[in-house]
């Protein structure tokens, strides 16, 4: 990547990303982020420009500088990818750490994190904008769709289909064939042996429906 990167969200996911950028021998240009108490202030030595719909930031983006969203919370990780997506007609660029182990036969998207030590296998296909945490990992033919978070040592078995959205706390075991719905949780350490209904939060081993 020749072009330094704008990082959205200057709060934990950003500085793991900072870093990450850095150890690639990639430029971080700088931070942008809503909360203005942080705005001029330094984060590792990257300054907090200002906020993220800052167009005089933005009008950078595509041109001059690459994006990537550093940001936890779906919703809003989701209306400043359509931004960027809409004003600035690109897509953020992923974030992979010199120590990830991406399998040359899997299919990765647009906008992604792969935390030091993430691994996934062949045929594996990954989507867009998702959160993939330190030493977890995605089996062989497994599918993830759009904005799926993947705690930190969580393990996804070969052939398993989770689909948009999906939050997976960390230490979690997935287990093959099975599918998990669109926006479903899944609590940290949980064992999850059967197909999981778009929406429901499940957990524990075996993982049970968490009645709300």
């Amino acid at each position: 990547m020749e072009n330094p990167v704008i990082i959205f969200g200057a709060n934990y996911l950003g500085r793991i990303a900072k870093e990450i950028f850095e150890s690639n021998d990639v430029v971080v240009y700088g931070f942008l982020d809503d909360d203005k108490k942080l705005h001029t202030t330094e984060i590792d030595d990257a300054i907090v420009l200002g906020s993220t719909d800052d167009d005089g930031f933005l009008k950078l983006i595509g041109k001059k500088c690459e994006a990537f969203v550093a940001v936890d919370d779906n919703k809003l990780r989701k209306s400043i990818v359509q931004m960027l997506q809409e004003v600035r007609h690109g897509q953020p660029v992923n974030a992979t750490h010199k120590n990830a182990l991406l399998s040359p036969k899997a299919i990765i998207g647009h906008g992604n994190f792969f935390d030091v030590g993430f691994s996934s296998g062949p045929g594996s296909t990954i989507g867009n904008h998702c959160l993939l945490h330190a030493k977890s990992h995605v089996g062989a033919e497994s599918v993830l769709g759009n904005f799926v978070q993947v705690g930190s040592g969580t393990i996804i078995s070969p052939g398993v289909n989770i689909e948009d959205e999906v939050f997976i706390g960390s230490g979690s075991t997935i287990i093959s064939g099975i599918t998990i719905g669109k926006g479903a949780r899944i609590g940290a350490g949980s064992v999850v042996i059967t197909s999981v209904k778009a929406g429901e939060t499940i957990f524990g081993n075996p993982a049970q429906k968490i009645k709300t």
